[in-house]
């Protein structure tokens, strides 16, 4: 099975048009259902006649989506329209063969690959071939380094991204951009936002912003501000340049949490083995930190207790001491790191 190829399609039922007769005719409720020409139970088109006002200062009213004219409501001059389901198709999205089909509602498929979590995204679904645009984890997309090259592309950077450049991509057609972090100020730029958007990490308001519609993918593996992308990460990235990836794009902060993923599909060989051991916390693991003080640092996993442990904050948990780049160790709750190697 190849990515672009279908896998499932479904009908999903749009909110039904509801439309003020009366005002739009300038009549009474019940005078206005009277004015009704499409019957009622019937298909109707978008842009036909719904209901017409005659005379010198006739009026009309039109459809505004193919549907079923539901019903009209004679004392308030209300009229419902149920418009078609809409068709929703889903592509597989990676190479790979199909496994199991469970209930007619989920495919399994089965590809060697590896696998990145980011912070958060916006934009859809989306797959394409990986370019490596910078040599450095810490080296930011410029609006000179997208050319024509990147059409169609899943662009990879480092710590961060310009406005500019983001509308360059997208007059190049960009599928997606994979970078370290994003400052907040170039992100109200581009998506054209007057008002500093709600995310300070630490609010019980905190929420992402997923009524964003965003023209291309953007996935942080850092989180807001200028933060380098993870070495590892970074790393992983780099040495899979010019390979297709999958980038299953949704992030929630609230229950079910979701992070989004970006799947690469590995050849195929008899060396190869389709259930890779997951890596464990372990002493000796390296752990990204995704506690906000430390957030997207890395460091090595120095003891961990098979008891909870009494934390900075008072709180007995189930914890984990790691060493930081400058040699600190600090303890931080078992939920807090996560292991890349």
């Amino acid at each position: 099975m190849e990515p672009d190829d279908v896998v499932a399609r479904g009908k999903s039922d749009r909110a039904p048009y509801v439309i003020n007769l009366a005002q739009a005719l300038n009549l009474p409720p019940e005078q206005a259902a009277r004015a009704v020409v499409s019957p009622i139970g019937q298909p109707i088109n978008a842009g036909a006649v719904l209901a017409r006002r005659r005379g010198m200062f006739g009026r009309r009213v039109l459809s505004p989506a193919n549907g079923v004219l539901h019903t009209v409501d004679p004392a308030t001059g209300y009229a419902i329209i149920c418009a078609e389901p809409q068709t929703i198709t889903l592509t597989a999205g990676v190479r790979g063969v199909v496994m199991d089909i469970i209930n007619n509602q989920q495919v399994i498929i089965e590809t060697p690959a590896a696998q990145i979590y980011g912070i958060a995204s916006f934009g859809a679904h989306t797959n394409g071939v990986t370019r490596l645009l910078t040599l450095d984890p810490g080296e930011p997309i410029t609006e000179t380094m997208i050319d024509a090259q990147s059409m169609y592309a899943v662009i990879i950077g480092g710590s961060g991204i310009s406005a500019a450049a983001l509308r360059k991509a997208v007059e190049h057609q960009v599928r997606g951009i994979i970078i370290g972090s994003v400052n907040e100020h170039e992100l109200r730029t581009f998506f054209q936002l007057t008002k500093r958007l709600p995310w300070a990490v630490g609010r019980r308001n905190w929420q992402w912003m997923s009524h964003i519609t965003s023209p291309l993918t953007i996935v942080l593996t850092e989180g807001i501000g200028n933060a380098p992308m993870a070495a590892p990460i970074f790393e992983l990235l780099a040495n899979n340049d010019r390979r297709e990836i999958f980038i299953e794009s949704q992030t929630s902060l609230r229950q079910p949490h979701r992070r989004p993923r970006v799947i690469i599909p590995l050849s195929r060989s008899s060396s190869t083995s389709l259930e890779p051991p997951r890596p464990l916390l372990r002493v000796g693991a390296t752990v990204r930190l995704l506690d906000h003080e430390h957030l997207g640092s890395l460091g090595r996993v120095r003891s961990l207790p098979a008891l909870p442990q009494r934390l900075p904050s008072g709180v007995r948990t189930p914890a984990v001491e790691v060493l930081v780049d400058n040699g600190e160790a600090i303890w931080l709750p078992r939920s807090c790191v996560e292991v890349i190697a």
